[in-house]
């Protein structure tokens, strides 16, 4: 009896199968069909030509659908179908609470910004709402929200055209108990964090992110990552991070996230994945060796990368922890501490003992752009070098950077020349690299004008299919398809994303692998990619024949730990 059950079963199975794949009735009806394109599904292959039928959010049939009819026909004939692209690491933390359209991204098909790399947006004290009010820049905004799930439903009901979705800070839960001291937490404090983990997870969190380098997150030993990484792993979360060195001690950093991962048994993943500076660009191989090593131990570890030799972060980077310690406002008094001042210098110019100097892997002065400063009367510096800025000032590059932290009090922004294109070549080819722009989501108009962002906020996505794709064919735009969609849904534990699917949702592009192409530059970063003609998320479309509708659907995606581990 079971035996037939399990025959019937199957073939149960198969018919329906065949009936979603099989032409329709006469008559059937949809919201939207997207007819003849050649459509990728998302899970690696090569593209098939045929319909995609939605109803309200979702993809309710793939296949030939001549005999239907829908409100709106999208023709994409020779054309590429697509899920919507996932950003697995995004900074549009704040520029979707100035603007919810999300352009630089919508415009490369992206439908899912991943937030969460060490800093969250939750869970906050009063203090800290303070603190951060006190450190916006050009956007201004007020603090609505408390929790890390409070904030995603804000962006949801304020509007966003993309979908929203984030792990929940190391750093943010450490400042929340422990403040910006050097020590580690006392075991009451740990508890604390690891119950904020848990309760980020609970709303909707998809795992624990941390970001190494910098002050407060540097004074986290790996037994405090451990315990945040289980406590995210009780409700099927992952581990992220930006790991403890990109350059000298890479391949030590790797073997700390790895233990991580044995440890706290979380899945756990490298934000843009690089090896930093000429002197340690021989170390990528050894790298890729130990994660394919952790792989076959039967750990889950995977990485995300960025189309680009430069990365961007603050100048916080080029000056050692200890200096910093204690929060903004104490760093900035120790600058201007003469003494305490020499030696920030010296340790800038020396090889650095147990931290990581990004002003010393670029190589130089001259190969620091400055691009995002608070100070209007530091603003016409945008866009120069620190080599430039220091030959104007008649200071040295180190004195320079100081100045400049200490008048605009901030991190101020800065682009560092770090990695080889053979590396990032190296980095994208393999099987388990996903993409990520670490930037916000802009549009060249407004208070977007008053910084340059990196030009991967514009063109990370598209400069993935025109460089490496087409030009450099490191990998086919099947795979590449796959990094952006299936893979970091799987990963991120995200149900009913990431694949043209019956059932899924209708997060869906329409672009031309052909034509593809990304046009900022770190002179003119803030260009537009072309490529991307459609774009829909949740059945909405929010880009028609290259335009932006103006339509904000996005949503709250919320991770595995979500209302008795539902996602989606």
């Amino acid at each position: 009896m079971a035996v037939r059950l399990s025959k019937f079963s199957a073939a149960l199975a198969a018919a329906i199968l065949a009936a979603s794949c099989a032409k329709p009735p006469a008559g059937q009806s949809f919201d939207v069909i997207i007819k003849s394109g050649e459509v990728y599904d998302g899970d690696g292959g090569p593209a098939v030509k045929e319909d995609i039928g939605v109803r309200a959010d979702r993809i309710a049939a793939v296949g030939d659908l001549s005999g239907a009819e829908a409100r709106v026909v999208v023709d994409a004939s020779g054309l590429a179908v697509s899920p919507g692209f996932v950003n697995m690491l995004s900074w549009a933390t704040e520029s979707l609470i100035e603007d919810g359209r999300g352009e630089s991204d919508i415009r490369q098909g992206v439908t899912l910004e991943v937030m969460g790399e060490g800093e969250s947006m939750g869970p906050l004290t009063d203090a800290m709402k303070e603190e951060a009010k006190r450190r916006q820049s050009d956007i201004k905004y007020d603090i609505k929200w408390t929790t890390l799930g409070e904030y995603l439903d804000y962006l949801q009901k304020k509007g966003v055209s993309p979908n929203v979705a984030s792990f929940v800070g190391a750093t943010t839960v450490r400042i929340h108990e422990v403040g910006y001291e050097d020590r580690p937490p006392t075991p009451e404090e740990l508890a604390r964090m690891q119950d904020l983990v848990r309760e980020a997870m609970r709303e909707g969190a998809l795992g624990v992110g941390s970001s190494l380098i910098y002050a407060p997150a540097f004074y986290a030993k790996t037994p405090e990552l451990v315990a945040l990484a289980k406590a995210a792993a009780e409700y099927g979360g992952g581990y992220i991070s930006h790991i403890r060195s990109e350059g000298d001690h890479l391949l030590e950093a790797i073997d700390e996230l790895i233990e991580i991962a044995r440890k706290s048994g979380a899945r756990a993943q490298i934000y843009h994945f690089k090896a930093a500076g000429q002197e340690n660009w021989d170390k990528a191989d050894k790298a890729i060796e130990k994660l394919n090593a952790a792989r076959a131990e039967g750990l889950d570890i995977t990485a995300d990368v960025y189309a680009y030799t430069a990365g961007a972060t603050g100048l916080d980077a080029a000056m050692p922890p200890w200096v910093q310690e204690g929060g903004h406002d104490a760093w900035i008094a120790r600058l201007k501490d003469p003494q305490i001042r020499a030696r920030v210098i010296k340790e800038m110019r020396d090889p650095p003992q147990g931290w990581e100097n990004l002003y010393r892997a670029a190589g130089g002065p001259e190969n620091v752009l400055l691009v995002s400063f608070k100070n209007s009367e530091l603003k016409p510096l945008t866009g120069k070098t620190l080599a430039e800025v220091a030959a104007m000032r008649g200071k040295s590059p180190e004195d320079a950077m100081i100045d400049l932290v200490i008048e605009d009090d901030s991190r101020v922004g800065a682009i560092y020349f770090l990695m080889s294109d053979e590396n990032v070549k190296k980095n994208i080819a393999w099987p388990y690299a996903m993409f990520g722009s670490d930037e916000g989501a802009y549009a060249p108009e407004g208070v977007f004008l008053l910084s340059n962002p990196h030009p991967r906020a514009y063109g990370n996505v598209a400069r993935l299919f025109a460089k490496y794709v087409r030009e450099e064919h490191v990998i086919s735009v099947g795979e590449a398809v796959r990094r952006l969609t299936s893979l970091p849904a799987d990963e991120l534990g995200i149900k009913g994303r990431g694949r043209i699917k019956v059932g899924d949702y209708a997060d869906i592009v329409v672009f031309d692998p052909a034509t593809i192409q990304d046009h900022a530059t770190y002179e003119k970063p803030q260009q537009y990619a072309t490529g991307v003609r459609d774009v829909f998320v949740n059945g909405v479309a929010v880009m028609r024949n290259g335009e932006h509708t103006g339509a904000t659907p996005g949503r709250f995606v919320h991770g595995p730990g979500w209302k008795g581990r539902e996602a989606g």
